[in-house]
């Protein structure tokens, strides 16, 4: 059964809903990268958002789901560098949202766990988005790589996510987002590219050269 779920910053001055969520519609992973991790630290959050190992929790699904319901002006974007993913959060209270690529054309969003709230008997949000499918680029983890839950099949998860992009755009998902200006390739507000030295002062101290 499809499960709307609610999207809202700690402050509670932007909200957004994720309709139609279900296991099948979606990837329910976690990426241990140094990007994601530099964007925790980017936003001061690193100790709410990622887990022990560094790993971020992450939905992906169909931008085309997602609704804003209130305060547009607080949601911001950022790029590690000029050529990486457009990360989306809530600027009141830097609540990180999700990650999207620069173009519509390929209409997903990864959803970051820490701004979604659990439904009633579901605080782990298995039971929502399904078990975790993947574990992702695990040569960025923290600790002893021994102590890391399974990782899962990536390849698989790949496979999958090409299979829902397809369906997403057959269906003209592309043509709606919350975060693109309606009717446009435009991103709904310009992203704030960092500088190089902007971008080391948030990385990771385990993570190796600076990634596009």
């Amino acid at each position: 059964m499809a499960t709307p779920l609610r999207i809202r910053c700690s402050c509670g001055a932007f909200t957004a809903e994720a309709g139609d969520v279900t296991p099948a519609g979606g990837n329910h992973v976690v990426c241990y990268c140094d990007d994601c991790q530099s964007f925790a630290r980017f936003l001061g959050r690193a100790a709410e958002i990622l887990d022990e190992h560094g790993g971020s929790e992450i939905f992906q699904m169909s931008a085309a789901r997602v609704t804003v319901l209130s305060g547009a002006p607080h949601l911001a974007c950022m790029r590690l560098s000029p050529k990486g993913m457009c990360r989306w959060y809530a600027s009141c209270c830097n609540t990180p949202i999700g990650n999207t690529l620069p173009t519509p054309a390929i209409p997903f969003v990864g959803l970051i766990h820490s701004c979604i709230e659990a439904p009633p008997g579901d605080p782990t949000l298995e039971r929502t988005l399904g078990p975790v499918r993947a574990r992702a680029f695990g040569k960025f983890a923290h600790g002893d790589p021994a102590t890391l839950p399974p990782r899962g099949s990536l390849l698989l998860v790949v496979l999958r996510f090409l299979a829902l992009v397809l369906r997403w755009r057959l269906r003209g998902d592309q043509k709606r987002s919350a975060f693109f200006k309606p009717g446009t390739n435009e991103l709904r507000v310009a992203p704030r590219v960092l500088t190089l030295a902007e971008r080391n002062a948030v990385r990771p101290v385990e993570a190796g050269a600076a990634s596009s």
